[in-house]
C-alpha cells in the first residue's frame, strides 16, 4: 500500500510543480510521477525535517516535496534553456 501512495503523491507534487514551473503540457503523467518523487528527495536534502520519501504524508512533507520539484524543474529548464522561466 505504502508504493501505491508514494506514486500517487509523487504524481501530484509532480503536477502541481510543473503547474507552479509552467511545464505541464511538455509532461506526461510518468514524467510528473518522477519529478515528484525525485523532487521529494532533493527537498529531503535540502530541508533536513523530512520529506514524503522519509517521514509520513504531513503538510510539512508535502510542503518540502513540492519545494524539492520545482527546485529539480527550475534546475532542469536552466540546463535545457539556458533560462529559468
Amino acid at each position: 500500500m505504502g508504493i501505491i501512495l508514494w506514486l500517487v503523491v509523487g504524481g501530484i507534487i509532480g503536477w502541481l510543480a510543473s503547474m507552479i514551473m509552467r511545464t505541464d503540457a511538455q509532461q506526461g503523467i510518468l514524467l510528473n510521477i518522477v519529478v515528484g518523487i525525485v523532487g521529494a528527495f532533493v527537498g529531503g536534502l535540502i530541508f533536513s525535517g523530512g520529506s514524503i520519501n522519509n517521514a509520513g504524508l504531513t503538510l510539512y512533507s508535502f510542503l518540502v516535496s513540492l519545494v524539492g520539484a520545482v527546485i529539480l524543474l527550475a534546475i532542469v529548464n536552466l540546463v535545457r534553456r539556458g533560462s529559468v522561466r
